[in-house]
């Protein structure tokens, strides 16, 4: 099974590398297409800026809407083979014809499509909802539609202010627009942590067994104490920009709300000597290991009381403790000691609020717009304004919105090959990996391999889908350049701070069609975009028959 994962891995990267140079056109079409750069130059650019996004987003929050779209009991590796293997076909096959389809559609079609397959398959016939998420598959079926739409008033927004003749009306109008995505990005700041804490604090996983035990009032506790928590840890988290994560952190363990926190952590390492996660995760396929699976769980329950001890005693004390009460080997007692010397709850608080940080983006947005207002009146002020003059102004400040919109094509894209390596672990080894997210918390070589492999791809080009992308839906100037790419970068950072796997193909499309239709409507070629229409609405059910069939061979013989 290791070769196997190792396969994936390799097919996951490839898959990455051929959205890298699918998406190269999002990225450069108008910048090309303006001749602000050549395609070289062009696409250099746009792939230095797709793998300076590594560093600029650290939540993956677009990794675990991917790597969670298939509830785990689905996820085998078979499943994510044949969803990669419909994804790349479907991601060729597109590029070979021009058509700018969605890399992240076709990916979220196959890997969804193959896990429909498999329950089919092994279990005969399963509800829809049983198998996949719901919400997260509707939430990215609604922005098939709305990530266009979304580019579109953006751009169209941005391209009449810009056109307006008195530069101070302009700018007064920017200032406001940018007050109010200020408090936007900070309130999907609050959102990110708050999503953050309650993880931590296990909310969503208390949640999910309440659904699948309603009755059970033990739960409904343990529910109630955890949202209480994090209630509490929310009034200190709401000054984040002003105290910082490490102040919090300390208030947090002051008002011991790092108590729950550690006992938790110490039942966990409990859980991983018994395999507990494993068995549960097996016992869903094989109703025949419940028993077992229950009686495992009440061995880790009894020392509950044990595990809340974490932090008031030694680390050492407290696994002797819990080692002579279950009865546990040398070798158990050993590996559990080890775990529990491991916590560091203050370090994890911190690392848990450092993630829904966005405050690069929120500066980085501060000074994109102090750029535009100095140039604005530098063009429009201090000189006498002349066509020539306002062209060249615009074109230097393309090459910031470019970047812009490569920065959010690698953080949106890159993270959705994250999700599906995530997820592979998760199949390759339960125990160890419970969920995408502590999978790629372990796994740092993840992120660093996946972005590198976007800007890799992007390097190489997407010439058939730039000519489509930069000239074939509507001719683009400078001014409508910079409008349509600083539209869909912030319809792209909008989106991955909500942890929505959208379309970057889709996006800046609706984008350039926004510019197009500002100057008159009929300055946009309709029927292209119709046709672009209708390959977005076949991608995800396409790839999921395709997938599905893959499968349904793979099992033939793995």
């Amino acid at each position: 099974m290791f070769t196997f994962l190792v396969v994936i891995i390799i097919l996951a990267l490839v898959f990455d590398y051929i959205n890298g140079f699918h998406d190269a056109a999002n990225s450069i079409a108008t910048v090309v297409s303006t001749k602000v750069l050549t395609p070289f130059q062009a696409v250099v650019w746009a792939a230095a800026f797709n793998f300076v996004a590594y560093f600029v987003f650290q939540d993956h929050a677009v990794a675990n809407t991917i790597g969670k779209t298939v509830y785990p009991e689905f996820i085998t590796l078979p499943v994510i083979f044949a969803g990669l293997i419909a994804a790349i076909a479907w991601n060729l096959l597109t590029w070979w014809y021009g058509i700018p389809s969605s890399s992240s559609h076709t990916l979220i079609g196959g890997f969804a499509g193959a896990a429909v397959m498999h329950a089919y398959m092994t279990k005969g016939f399963v509800a829809f909802s049983s198998i996949v998420e719901i919400e997260k598959i509707s939430k990215t079926v609604i922005f098939i539609f709305l990530a266009p739409l979304i580019g579109m008033a953006i751009s169209m927004f941005i391209t009449l202010v810009t056109i307006m003749r008195n530069v101070w009306a302009r700018i007064g109008i920017i200032i406001i627009v940018t007050a109010c995505t200020w408090m936007l990005f900070n309130t999907f700041e609050q959102n990110k942590i708050k999503e953050n804490v309650e993880k931590l604090y296990k909310v969503d996983k208390y949640e999910k067994e309440l659904k699948k035990h309603p009755d059970d009032e033990k739960l409904k506790e343990k529910l109630d104490k955890a949202k209480g928590e994090v209630k509490e840890v929310m009034a200190i988290a709401r000054h984040y920009d002003k105290l910082g994560a490490g102040a919090i952190a300390d208030s947090m363990q002051v008002l011991g709300l790092t108590k729950s926190v550690g006992a938790n952590k110490a039942k966990d390492e409990v859980k991983k000597i018994y395999g507990l996660d494993s068995i549960k995760a097996v016992a869903i396929a094989k109703p025949e290991l419940k028993p077992v699976a229950d009686s495992l769980n009440e061995v880790v329950e009894s020392v509950k009381k044990l595990t809340k001890m974490y932090g008031a005693v030694p680390n050492e004390q407290l696994a002797d403790s819990i080692a002579t009460v279950l009865g546990m080997t040398e070798k158990q007692h050993a590996k559990l000691t080890k775990g529990i010397d491991k916590i560091d709850v203050h370090k994890d608080v911190v690392k848990t609020l450092k993630k829904g940080d966005n405050s690069f983006l929120m500066y980085a947005l501060m000074v994109v717009v102090a750029i535009f207002i100095l140039s604005y009146i530098y063009v429009d002020a201090l000189r006498d304004p002349s066509a020539s003059r306002k062209a060249n102004m615009f074109k230097r400040l393309q090459l910031l919105s470019s970047a812009a919109f490569s920065l959010g094509h690698g953080g949106n894209d890159a993270q959705k090959v994250m999700g599906i390596i995530g997820a592979a672990f998760v199949a390759y080894n339960t125990q160890k990996y419970p969920d995408v997210g502590a999978a790629l918390k372990d796994l740092g070589w993840v992120p660093l391999a996946c972005y590198t492999a976007i800007a890799a791809g992007t390097l190489s080009g997407g010439w058939k889908i730039v000519k489509t992308m930069g000239s074939r839906i509507t001719k683009v100037t400078p001014l409508e350049g910079v409008s349509a790419e600083t539209a869909g970068a912030l319809t792209l950072f909008m989106t991955e701070q909500m942890g929505i796997p959208v379309s970057t193909t889709h996006t800046i499309t609706g984008s350039i069609i926004g510019v197009g239709a500002t100057k008159r409507l009929s300055a946009v070629r309709w029927g292209v975009t119709v046709n672009l229409l209708w390959a977005w609405i076949l991608t995800i059910p396409v790839s999921a028959i395709i997938a599905g069939i893959v499968y349904a061979i793979t099992s033939l013989f793995v």
